[in-house]
Order: C-alpha cells, then sequence, then structure tokens
C-alpha cells in the first residue's frame, strides 16, 4: 500500500526537475549568450557557442546516452534540430526560435517544447533558402535517419571548408 502511494510522489520529482533543468538551460543560454545549452539532474553537462547544428552532433558524439532525459536550451530549433533531440531522447527543449515542423517532431514525440518565436522554416545563413540541415531532416523517415544525413553533411562541409581555407592560406 505505501509503494502506491509513493509513485505519484516520484513522478513529481521528475517532473519538477525537468522544469528546473530546462529552466537553468533557458537562463544559461539567454544570460552567457550561448547557442546550446545542455542541462541534466541539475549539471550542466554540455554547452557551446558554435552555431548551427554543429553544437548538438557534437554533444551526442560526446555524451550519447547521457543525454536521455536532458533538457535542452538551444537558440534554433528546426527539424534537423528537434529530429536530433528526438534521437537523443532528450525529455523538454526551449528555444529561442522554432520552426513549425520542429514544433510538430517535438510533439509528436512527447518532448515538452517552450519557445519565444516560431516561424514558418529555418533558412540558410544567405536567408536565401530553406536550411540545407532542414531539407535533410524532412526528407528522412526516422530520427535516426535524420542524425545519419544531418552528420554526414555536416562533415562533408566541414571537410569542404578545410580545404577553401588551406588554399586561402598557402
Amino acid at each position: 500500500m505505501g509503494t502506491f502511494f509513493l509513485i505519484p510522489r516520484i513522478l513529481s520529482c521528475v517532473i519538477n526537475l525537468e522544469k528546473h533543468d530546462l529552466e537553468l538551460a533557458k537562463q544559461k543560454l539567454t544570460k552567457n549568450d550561448l547557442s546550446l545549452v545542455i542541462v541534466k539532474n541539475g549539471q550542466i553537462v554540455f554547452e557551446t557557442k558554435n552555431q548551427g547544428v554543429s553544437g548538438f552532433l557534437q554533444a551526442i558524439e560526446t555524451l550519447d546516452q547521457n543525454l536521455v532525459g536532458a533538457s535542452v536550451a538551444d537558440k534554433i530549433v528546426g527539424v534537423a534540430a528537434a529530429l536530433l533531440c528526438v534521437y537523443s531522447k532528450v525529455s523538454s527543449v526551449f528555444a529561442l526560435t522554432v520552426s513549425e515542423s520542429g514544433l510538430s517532431a517535438l510533439k509528436e514525440h512527447n518532448i515538452l517544447c517552450l519557445f519565444e518565436k516560431k516561424v514558418e522554416n529555418i533558412l540558410n545563413r544567405d536567408k536565401t533558402d530553406v536550411c540545407p540541415f532542414e531539407k535533410l531532416a524532412m526528407g528522412s523517415k526516422t530520427p535516426a535517419e535524420a542524425f545519419m544525413k544531418v552528420k554526414d553533411c555536416a562533415v562533408q562541409m566541414m571537410k569542404k571548408f578545410a580545404k577553401i581555407r588551406t588554399s586561402l592560406c598557402c
């Protein structure tokens, strides 16, 4: 009989910790001008100023299963970032800006999402088209497929940038 009454208390503690983690991540993101902050069990486990999905890809590589149940605060959450959150099994997300498709992906997978501004699409850096990572993620059937496509594209872009940088230096 005692166990029956303990379950609601445990769930209440988990929900309160999740809210605290999300608020801590949000505060750190906005006060320190970061682009991504990840908090779990009251501890900041990852933060970066790197723009785009590269920071989240780095967090997945570094933290792996430690992302399960974490709270994420990100400047921009489109469908690519949202599917990375789903893939990582985070529990909640705060976004300064979220796209409609990003919000839908999070809701579809029962991930709490709070945001300040909602936009139709996340655009590329030139604001001339939809972000290439968004296009890849939209064409994915599963979060795992989106992760692999986004990761592969990011690696290719980094290689291309390194070649350009090398040719300029020498």
